[in-house]
């Protein structure tokens, strides 16, 4: 049987060779042989041997021994064996240790009377303590104050008892008398907890008396004193407050960060006040800036993000001191600081926000800072979020975010020019600027996607004769002179590039193959590409302006069906504001032999792979639109696809617009709820922060800030039935889950008309599941109850289960009786919770992750919808896919579901369905994550529910 101790150490069971060894040591004299002795006879003990026959031996020739380290193994063994009998009584041979106890605490020794006064905090057996009190009590005023500390301790312990009252009636009397006098930190603070715990209110007395010096107390006591002033003021009757506040706020300057730290938080629970609150904010701030600790710097933004979704109109005053801790190295930190401050925007700090990210962005220039380019990624989309949500600020930084088109990490310069895109859509005012710096800035551009998004933006928003011309000039100079390879059929290499502009020096890279021609003969085919130095390019750099060659060459046909669309709308537009025909005949010359150069290329043997079908027709068809053009198909291509990109942008608004709306705390107040009327009130010696807080509370109770809505309901789905109706014990278990850890509060019911004696909820667990500590022996009379409470830690997402069985004995049966437990299943939905992510960052993740799960959709669902939202609601997800997208009626239906958990896993759902001729769905369900656990366990989870029956 485990017995709970202080002490767990691992050790072998014995034998009864081992028990008469260690007895025959310890009847010796030799000191170290009785050490290990009773170190092995501690450990068998743990180990669940009985030892029976040692007690005696003990007795005889160990309590008379004076060596201080088998005085405190003698202690350690009084403490793990067994004091009572089966029926609950005391054993009489515990009798025998009450003078010894009696001796050790009136030794002259302090540490043997230290031990032992801490000792007796863990005895719990009124017959043994009881002539142990006036030895105790007389502890009290012992010179040394680590014998009054233990003793104050042991009071306090004995006091609490269940006839604790009976042993020391006047126990906090005489604490209190001792507090009074005592200069020792540590017996303080024990002086002080004993009253807070057994005589509150002597403990107020004491704190009023000393408010004036409550700033001097040493931290201990503070600590103390703040956990006295948060129990007190959780009663109805909170006629003080306005004092316990004062007190708190006094505290606010201690030296401990420690206390520091807890009176903000007390004094959040204290008072709703806007004084009050602005204090806490102010301290959490401090903290956040003089603490190194990357752990206690998320705490504390963690404290403040809880402040702001109660108090966000005082925290916004905070928003600049929150900003300073961006200098933490860590990027986690960053990230909640930038959550947070996104949040905390108004109109009078966005310009100090944006100004100070700006700053930010410049010194990831430096390449100083450890993972620059995620830190920049973060601070361009924090950027972007301002520049939407307040347009006006957008000025002051497109242009600088701009010269990262060409930034090394790809996925900060997609967030640029996806920023760049919808700035440029929504300021007009910028479009003339904008336009001009792209057309700048675009030869430094390396990855392919953002060269994509930057040709369409050049293309749509080119609208004057100057910006069109510019914007060829552009690509033109970017593809490099036509054709992309040449064929010699004298096998000789030739050149097929011409220096773009006169007067420059240029480097041409060419490469070779043979092929064979349609006659039979043998040819050379060649690629070339041109590097152009300018002023700030040197020859072979990176920055070359031939980036669109250099990609379309890699075989990046897409990005030559994006080139041919923004040159057909560009030649289009030209035909609209360029007076002279010839001019307009020229480019759309031009641009027909830029498209046809990539056909050739794409047809031709020299790449691995030839151009894919989907970009092969695209680009066909800009050829044949520019040959012959209509009206209606002129107004598709330079206005509809416009319209379309600002309907997009207003559904996205729409959509956070309600997503904020839908996070908004609705509160409803009954019509017969009290309201105090704070102008009928007596204000006589009330202070401004009462008065504020008075006028807080009557404004929650007005709006129904003091109401919580519990769902009964969902508390009636966490019992557990965990035996029959027919068995002896009956148990069941309500289940509580919070972040990583799991509370059982298992309710046994004793069905019998017997007393069930050392009844032991005995818990094992699978999984990344790990029980805390066990439940100890319980006795339970007949028909009577009992609550026992279980904590599991809980490390990962894998589903884990908890199983066990109640062993108890009976005074008529000498075997134990074992009553088997259901097994209890721990649900991956109370760890995970819907998020939101961007959709390069779904793509991502969805690239890199490794384990995935695919689910074949079997359902009685017949409506793509209705299995979408099933899917939803069963998985605890968010839909990614906006609800545009899954408009209309066609048979087919893909969405994107992303979750993340307290453990900061990413989930990743991929629906893909179709509706049959029969109309059943058919398809598939994907998970992927990062863990194989979570993969799993989501997929079992879909499988259970996705037939809509529960």
């Amino acid at each position: 049987m485990d017995k709970p101790c202080t002490l767990l150490v691992h050790f072998d069971k014995g034998s009864a060779a081992m028990a008469n060894e260690i007895k025959a040591d310890l009847e010796g004299s030799d000191v170290a042989a009785k050490v290990e002795a009773m170190k092995r006879a501690v450990m068998l003990l743990l180990n669940g041997e009985t030892l029976p026959t040692l007690f005696i031996t003990v007795v005889r020739y160990v309590l008379p021994s004076e060596d201080h380290t088998i005085q405190k193994l003698l202690l350690l063994y009084l403490e793990i064996i067994d004091k009572r009998d089966a029926a609950g009584r005391v054993l009489p041979e515990m009798i025998l240790i009450c003078q010894n106890l009696r001796n050790n605490l009136q030794h002259p020794n302090e540490y043997i009377r230290g031990v032992t006064l801490r000792f007796l905090c863990r005895l719990s057996e009124p017959e043994v303590l009881e002539p142990l009190v006036p030895s105790i009590l007389e502890n009290l005023e012992h010179r040394h104050h680590f014998i009054r500390r233990h003793a104050l301790s042991a009071i306090s312990s004995i006091y609490r008892l269940p006839h604790g009252d009976q042993l020391i009636p006047d126990a906090p009397e005489l604490v209190e008398r001792a507090l009074a006098s005592e200069k020792d930190a540590s017996a303080r603070r024990n002086a002080f907890l004993m009253l807070c715990l057994c005589g509150q209110e002597r403990a107020v007395a004491y704190l009023f008396s000393n408010a004036e010096h409550v700033a001097e107390w040493p931290d201990l006591l503070q600590m103390a004193a703040v956990d006295l002033i948060r129990k007190v003021c959780r009663s109805p009757n909170r006629a003080d407050k306005g004092r316990y506040i004062k007190t708190i706020i006094s505290l606010l300057s201690s030296p401990s960060t420690a206390v520091v730290y807890e009176c903000a938080g007390a004094i959040v629970s204290l008072s709703s006040a806007p004084t009050a609150v602005r204090a806490a904010a102010n301290t959490y701030c401090q903290l956040l800036s003089s603490q190194s600790d990357n752990n206690v710097r998320l705490i504390l933004l963690d404290r403040l993000n809880e402040l702001r979704t109660s108090h966000r109109d005082v925290m916004v005053d905070v928003v600049m001191d929150v900003l300073r801790a961006l200098a933490s190295p860590n990027l986690d930190v960053k990230r909640k600081v930038l959550d947070l401050v996104l949040d905390l925007l108004t109109p009078r700090n966005v310009e100090e926000v944006v100004l100070y990210l700006k700053k930010e962005v410049v010194k990831t220039q430096s390449g100083e800072l450890e993972k620059g380019g995620e830190y920049r990624q973060m601070l361009v989309q924090a950027i972007h979020s301002c520049a939407v949500e307040y347009p006006e600020v957008a000025g002051s930084v497109v242009h600088l975010l701009m010269d990262f088109l060409g930034d090394t990490n790809v996925a900060a310069a997609v967030d640029v020019v996806l920023f760049v895109r919808e700035i440029i859509e929504t300021n007009p005012k910028l479009r003339v600027s904008m336009i001009q710096r792209l057309s700048d800035t675009f030869y430094q551009i390396r990855a392919s996607r953002v060269c994509s998004i930057a040709l369409w933006i050049l293309g749509e928003y080119s609208l004057s004769l100057s910006e069109v011309e510019s914007a060829i000039a552009t690509i033109k100079q970017c593809l490099g002179d036509l054709q992309f390879f040449t064929v010699s059929e004298e096998g000789e290499v030739t050149d097929s590039s011409k220096p773009a502009q006169p007067m420059v020096n240029s480097v041409t890279m060419s490469s070779r193959r043979p092929v064979v021609l349609a006659d039979g003969t043998y040819a050379t085919q060649s690629a070339a590409t041109e590097a152009i130095s300018t002023p700030s390019v040197t020859p072979g750099s990176l920055a070359s302006t031939l980036n669109l060659r250099s990609l379309i060459l890699s075989g990046d046909f897409f990005l030559a069906a994006v080139v041919s669309c923004t040159l057909t709308k560009l030649v289009l537009r030209l035909e609209e504001v360029q007076p002279s025909k010839v001019e307009a005949n020229k480019a759309c010359t031009g641009a027909l032999l830029v498209m046809t150069s990539i056909l050739q290329l794409g047809l031709s043997s020299y790449l691995p792979q030839p151009i894919d079908n989907d970009s092969y027709d695209r680009i066909v068809l800009c050829v044949r639109l520019l040959c012959n053009t209509g009206d209606d198909v002129r107004k598709i291509w330079l206005q509809s696809c416009r319209q379309s990109f600002a309907k997009m942008l207003a559904e996205k608004q729409f959509r956070e617009t309600e997503e904020i709306k839908a996070k908004a705390q609705v509160s409803h107040a009954q019509p017969d709820d009290l309201i105090d009327f704070y102008h009928l009130k007596s204000r006589r010696g009330m202070s401004q922060l009462e008065l504020e807080d008075e006028v807080q509370d009557d404004l929650k109770a007005a709006t129904g800030g003091f109401t919580k809505e519990t769902d009964d309901a969902n508390r009636l789905n966490r019992i557990l039935q965990l035996t029959g109706f027919s068995d002896p014990v009956y148990a069941e278990a309500f289940v509580t889950v919070h972040h990583y850890d799991i509370v059982l509060d298992v309710t046994v019911i004793n069905r019998t008309k017997e007393t069930l004696q050392n009844l032991c909820l005995e818990l094992a667990t699978m999984g990344d599941l790990k029980l805390v500590d066990r439940p100890q022996n319980y006795t339970l009379a007949p028909e009577s109850s009992k609550q026992i409470r279980a904590n599991i830690k809980v490390s990962s997402t894998e589903t884990g289960v908890i199983f066990g069985n109640i062993v108890y004995e009976t005074s008529n049966v000498m075997e134990r009786s074992v009553v088997v437990l259901n097994d209890i299943h721990i649900d991956i939905m109370d760890y995970i919770s819907p998020a939101t992510c961007a959709d390069v960052t779904f793509r991502n993740m969805w690239a890199e992750f490794e384990w995935e799960n695919k689910v074949a959709v079997n359902t009685v669902i017949q409506d793509e919808k209705e299995f979408l939202n099933h899917v939803i609601k069963s998985t605890n997800m968010k839909c990614l896919t906006p609800p545009s997208a899954l408009d209309g009626e066609c048979g087919f239906l893909a969405a994107n579901l992303y979750a993340k958990s307290v453990f900061g896993e990413d989930a990743l759902v991929n629906i893909s369905i179709e509706k049959q001729l029969d109309g059943k769905l058919s398809g598939y369900i994907r998970i992927r994550s990062k863990t194989q656990g979570i993969a799993l366990s989501l997929g079992d989870k879909i499988t259970l529910k996705q037939k809509g029956g529960s």
